[in-house]
């Protein structure tokens, strides 16, 4: 906070790159808890720092919203690795009406701008990342969430082998609410509590259940929140940080299915062929089933 406002910093830019004022408000929909860019009134923030997202609309629509909520003549620093939208920021930001100074360091660019006192395009930019009804999901969705606006073929390949659930359990890794809706579609599923650390997909997931059954949490599945003796989970579990591919994601989402199933609980799983879970379930599952192969997807059913 300074004198003249908040500062507001996206997501977790390197402290090596770029430097981050203390007490900067966080604001991505990544971490539990942040505030939302959306919610900023406009003109209120005297200054922000982003690590702007990969995908194009889901960037353009963060930059957007940081413009909007910034002062005129409010300093943004944005970055992003090249490969992941780098490249485009300093193009991206001009479009706005910015004036860019751009930079190069251990493989990001680094665009330097303030605030114009009239940016141009904001409102379609924001227009075009908001939250939809998606027809291909037939679902509420937003660009940024995961398989935001296709069915994930992983997914579908889960929901082609699931057989009716029954009891209290848990989507980790929820999404939009694809899996889950078809989970509550059993009238013997008696609770179920979806979780997922993007803000936005908890919100559309809660746009798309009107069910008394369902309990959402914005947390990272991996610690949060406190469930125990569920008779069952599912999940298509992440497997990318920042873009880089992390087996030890999925890895550590089947330990907590584990931790959170009672005795004799079933945990469901898909998962790209390739991915080496065989070692993880084996050891902690009393019986482990390969239910479906196909489309370089593999569903398992695991016992505890």
């Amino acid at each position: 906070m300074t004198e003249d406002g908040p500062i507001c910093v996206y997501g977790a830019p390197q402290a090596d790159l770029v430097e981050v004022p203390a007490g900067a408000v966080q604001a991505s929909p990544l971490t539990p808890g942040a505030a939302a860019l959306e919610d900023m009134a406009p003109a209120s923030l005297s200054g922000a720092v982003m690590l702007a997202p990969p995908g194009t609309i889901e960037r353009r629509y963060a930059l957007a919203l940081a413009l909007r909520a910034l002062k005129p003549e409010a300093r943004l620093t944005v970055l992003a690795p090249k490969d992941k939208g780098g490249s485009r920021l300093g193009k991206e930001l001009e479009a706005f009406g910015c004036t860019v100074q751009e930079t190069g360091r251990r493989h990001h660019r680094i665009c330097e701008t303030r605030r114009p006192a009239a940016p141009s395009g904001l409102d379609e930019a924001i227009a075009a990342g908001q939250p939809r009804i998606v027809p291909e999901l037939g679902l509420w969705s937003q660009p940024g969430v995961f398989s935001w606006d296709r069915p994930d073929p992983g997914s579908l390949l889960l929901l082609s082998t699931l057989p009716p659930m029954a009891g209290r359990g848990a989507d980790l890794g929820c999404g939009a609410g694809l899996l889950a809706r078809a989970v509550l579609e059993s009238p013997k599923v008696t609770a179920l509590d979806l979780v997922d650390l993007d803000r936005r997909a908890v919100e559309a997931a809660r746009r798309n259940l009107d069910d008394p059954r369902a309990a959402f949490h914005w947390a990272d599945a991996r610690s949060e929140p406190d469930l125990k003796d569920l008779d069952f989970v599912v999940m298509n579990p992440p497997f990318h940080d920042g873009g880089a591919e992390d087996k030890s994601l999925g890895q550590a989402f089947i330990r907590r299915g584990r931790q959170v199933l009672r005795k004799g609980g079933v945990l469901w799983l898909v998962a790209n062929r390739h991915l080496p879970y065989e070692g993880v379930l084996t050891p902690l599952f009393a019986r482990v089933a390969l239910k479906a192969e196909a489309g370089g997807f593999k569903v398992y059913e695991a016992r505890a």
